[in-house]
């Protein structure tokens, strides 16, 4: 009995030191909800994404004119909706799907796609988008290090903000 004791302590002890744990993610994941209150379970919109860092980084670099983005980092931004939404002219049924930029001189594009489970763009395909909306870039005198989203509004007329650095939009978002 002593020595199946000791057998089963080296085996513990074995087992636990061959775990190889990965450090923290350099781009977390996170998410963000509409309507932003804890009180309300009836949510309409959960967008998740990650966050990249700028590091000392160049947002040009990072995010290049003309480039699509899959605002964020590593897979592409899902956004899930469990209402109908209106993105600019163009409804969009309750589901899941991809959401993607395409940055501009001044303004950006942002794209509604059917696609999911797609690793950064390189399962983009353009004939899937569902919805474009134009939005302009501002400049903010706050600075953001991690890209970040954060939702204000009130009944069914969402804002979905964006910001990086110094860089802003706001996306009108009107649910159904």
């Amino acid at each position: 009995m002593k020595k199946l004791f000791i057998f089963f302590l080296v085996a513990c002890a074995t087992l636990t030191q061959a775990q190889d744990f990965r450090g923290l993610d350099k781009s977390p994941m996170d998410r963000v909800f509409y309507p932003t209150s804890n009180r309300v379970s009836d949510k309409a919109i959960v967008i998740t994404y990650s966050r990249p860092q700028l590091n000392g980084r160049d947002l040009g670099t990072l995010v290049p004119t003309y480039k699509l983005w899959r605002t964020g980092a590593n897979e592409a931004t899902e956004i899930r909706l469990f209402k109908s939404i209106k993105l600019g002219d163009t409804v969009v049924k309750a589901g899941t799907y991809t959401m993607y930029s395409y940055p501009k001189e001044g303004t950006t594009e942002i794209i509604i796609n059917a696609a999911t489970h797609v690793w950064g763009t390189n399962g983009y395909d353009e004939s899937k988008d569902l919805a474009r909306i134009e939005v302009p870039v501002m400049e903010s005198q706050d600075y953001l290090e991690a890209f970040s989203f954060a939702f204000t509004g009130k009944g069914n007329n969402a804002i979905l903000h964006g910001g990086w650095g110094n860089a802003r939009v706001q996306i009108p978002i009107t649910v159904m």
